[in-house]
């Protein structure tokens, strides 16, 4: 499947959508509300607001549809909710567009203006929706006859793995699952199992198996003996980019707990690992590069004076850069100011404490106002960071505190943050048991996670800067 390409088909398909749309109201608006002839409607395309509009708008609207979360997950679409999707930001977007670029047209009778918003509505959703249901009609189509499909792994190998296999093999309608293989539990597997599909390993490697064969979705078909071992699998795969679906038990059937998405497929309870909505991903985005643009623009004459000092109090570079792991387990180079004295770590990783002789008395004063960590504006920018989210760390330590705290690895489902929850309560941790105390507020982060608790974070941080309270 070529995720770019059917992103593209839906981008030119809602920027087609909006010219018509706009060009039709502007003829509605020429003929019906201005009065302009039939015939001297040739003119309007000297009109430069319709060029104007033309250019502009379908820009506008694709940037609200990309806000809403249209453009994510495009082969996963079902058409009745980009049906209510559609409604939604088309309502938006026409009242917006009414209110900025309507209102002040000349009328004889204010029911012109309910009639204006209306044919707009109407002419934006009709043309934006139609093409969409179209892509999307195929797309469903080719996945459920087998054409298309997601990469998917079995986790469990015993009897109800086999029928959850036997299962989605012979649906009528394919959910789109092309097994890859499984991953064992024990020792023990179904004969008939392991004879359909190849045995990937076990849980502990499964991590690099949905890296190496680029899984998609994981279906979870544990025996009722290992139901306890849920929790831990589906923490180790929430910081996978995987859709993670288990089989329900027949108490959970009775009790009304599955809500299934469709009546032909198994029923498999899909497990949902977002943190927020889409739109709030979009805006938590927006809310990085603006604000980290704007920092960087704002803190030049900071970043310049901070070189001169670092370079001129201390031999070594200005700028310190080290692997940390970020989103979904990936490594990344994050930069800071030099805070210390060249080679402070030669005899191996050691964290920070309150008198660390390796730290340079300006360090200590950077460190204090959060002043080494501005660099990392840049890493906003470039997408390996957020400006809030848990501080990240070195494999290093990362494999010691899992040791004492597997859910550590839940804090990698999202952007680690220049600041963070865990950050304004503890400052740096200065040894393992402090970085898991730490993680306690990170994981409440990820509970609570939306716009409004980063702008508490954001601004908690900005009184600990001026207090000067940093550790």
């Amino acid at each position: 499947m070529n995720k770019r390409l059917q992103i593209i088909k839906y981008l030119v398909a809602d920027f087609l959508g909006s010219a018509v749309a706009w060009t039709l109201f502007f003829v509605f608006r020429k003929t019906v509300v201005e009065g302009v002839p039939c015939a001297e409607l040739s003119n309007m395309w000297h009109d430069g607001n319709l060029w104007t509009g033309l250019l502009l708008l379908p820009l506008a609207w694709i940037a609200l549809y990309a806000i809403q979360g249209t453009y994510r997950n495009v082969y996963r679409k079902s058409r009745l909710n980009e049906l209510k999707q559609t409604l939604f930001a088309t309502l938006i977007g026409s009242v917006v567009i009414f209110f900025v670029l309507l209102l002040d047209d000349r009328i004889t009778s204010y029911k012109y203006y309910y009639l204006l918003l209306l044919v707009l509505f109407g002419l934006q959703f009709f043309f934006t929706y139609l093409p969409r249901l179209a892509i999307t009609t195929r797309t469903v189509r080719r996945i459920h006859s087998r054409k298309i499909g997601f990469n998917t792994l079995l986790i469990g190998n015993g009897d109800k793995a086999w029928q959850i296999f036997q299962d989605v093999e012979n649906q009528e309608m394919s959910s789109g699952n092309f097994f890859k293989g499984y991953i064992t539990m024990n020792e023990s597997t179904d004969p008939r199992l392991a004879k359909a599909l190849p045995c990937m390993g076990t849980m502990d490697n499964v991590a690099r198996v949905i890296d190496d064969n680029a899984m998609e979705e994981v279906i979870i078909a544990v025996e009722k003996c290992e139901r306890s071992l849920v929790t831990t699998i589906i923490n180790v795969l929430s910081a996978k980019k995987v859709l993670i679906k288990i089989t329900p038990e027949i108490r959970d059937i009775i009790y009304g707990s599955v809500k299934i998405t469709s009546i032909f497929h198994s029923p498999l309870i899909v497990i949902d690992t977002r943190l927020m909505k889409e739109w709030q991903y979009s805006v938590k985005r927006i809310m990085d590069v603006v604000i980290a643009a704007l920092a960087m623009i704002v803190l030049s004459p900071v970043y310049l004076v901070t070189s001169i000092v670092v370079k001129a109090t201390s031999k070594g570079s200005v700028f310190y850069s080290q692997e940390r792991i970020g989103l979904n387990g990936k490594p990344f180079r994050m930069h800071k100011f030099r805070s210390m004295y060249t080679d402070a770590e030669k005899g191996g990783p050691m964290l920070s404490s309150d008198n660390d002789p390796r730290i340079t008395p300006f360090g200590r004063f950077m460190r204090k106002v959060r002043l080494d960590e501005i660099p990392q504006f840049y890493n906003v920018l470039k997408g390996t960071m957020s400006l809030v989210g848990p501080r990240p760390e070195r494999q290093y330590y990362i494999d010691q505190i899992v040791a004492r705290a597997p859910e550590y690895l839940l804090l990698h489902k999202v952007k680690p943050g220049i600041t963070s929850w865990g950050q304004v309560k503890y400052g740096y941790a200065e040894n393992v048991d402090q970085m898991v105390e730490r993680m306690r507020y990170d994981l409440l982060y990820l509970e609570n996670m939306s716009i409004t608790t980063d702008i508490k974070i954001l601004l908690y941080t900005a009184i600990i800067i001026v207090q000067g309270r940093g550790k």
